[in-house]
């Protein structure tokens, strides 16, 4: 596959970046990932608009959308009339001296695409003890940045589970390290509100937008009670999760329950209609 870099398709294997880039150096660059369906870019205008506000808060200049378009759209034809691909850009500070300063070179973008497996249906998840921070100052940005991501996602993978599911630092139900999650209350489809610090998800807006699902605080706690559980993503889509485990607790559920299995049916017809909602 062709690799799109600051401005030319390249291949792979020649794609270089610097080892002064502010991204590599100190984690200074923003991303999004789109699932590619038969060569498009899924809600291409929605992922390219949440880079320009994660580049604007981050404090890099604003990506020009139609040359990420253009990218996005070159490079994920590569995958037309084959499986699902991952899509991912990243575009960062660019090269910096060896510091948290940024240097005057301008930034890296890339856009790069791999093959992605399906998810399966249901998914174990595991509550992790760490804490999202509603006050950062990259709060809802979605950065390069991930360590914090890394080491709970392997605690995760640890006790069995696909994703890592946070809480902020007022014990407030946030995310995962890279889906949103959702609860089903006395039948309603409930999600945490961006004042907890979790990503304004693509997915998430899409289901909030084409079904009953609402955004609402939500006490850590309600991982204990809720109906049913599920996560989304722009690789999982709609997943319904069938245990919660953690330190001290495993819980199974009906997976996927009925208010799930609706959400998620309609998430695919109205998806399958229209790829870029």
């Amino acid at each position: 596959m062709l690799i799109w870099l600051n401005g030319e398709l390249i291949e792979e294997s020649e794609a270089r970046v610097s080892v002064f880039d502010h991204g590599l150096t100190v984690g200074d660059g923003v991303f999004e990932t789109a699932k590619v369906v038969d060569g498009v870019p899924f809600a291409l205008s929605r992922h390219i608009a949440r880079l320009e506000r994660s580049a604007t808060g981050l404090g890099l200049p604003r990506p020009d959308a139609e040359i990420v378009r253009k990218a996005c759209t070159e490079v994920a034809a590569q995958a037309r009339g084959q499986a699902m691909h991952r899509l991912r850009i990243t575009y960062t500070g660019g090269p910096s001296p060896l510091g948290s300063q940024r240097g005057d070179a301008g930034p890296t973008l890339v856009v790069a695409i791999a093959a992605a497996a399906d998810m399966p249906a249901t998914t174990p998840v595991a509550v992790v003890p760490w804490r999202r921070n509603e006050r950062s100052a990259v709060t809802g940005l979605k950065t390069t940045s991930y360590g914090e991501n890394v080491v709970a996602l392997a605690r995760a993978h640890a006790a069995g589970a696909s994703e890592a599911l946070f809480a902020d630092t007022r014990d407030r139900l946030c995310e995962g390290t890279g889906s949103n999650v959702f609860v089903v209350v006395d039948g309603q489809a409930l999600t945490p509100s961006l004042s907890s610090g979790c990503l304004a998800g693509v997915t998430r807006a899409l289901v909030l937008e084409w079904t009953e699902a609402t955004e609402t605080d939500l006490d850590l706690d309600v991982l204990n009670s809720a109906e049913e559980i599920f996560l989304t993503s722009s690789t999982r889509d709609v997943q319904a999760v069938e245990s919660v485990r953690g330190d001290t607790r495993r819980r199974d559920l009906p997976a996927p329950g009925p208010v799930t299995a609706r959400i998620a049916a309609t998430f695919a017809e109205r998806s399958a209609a229209d790829l870029d909602p």
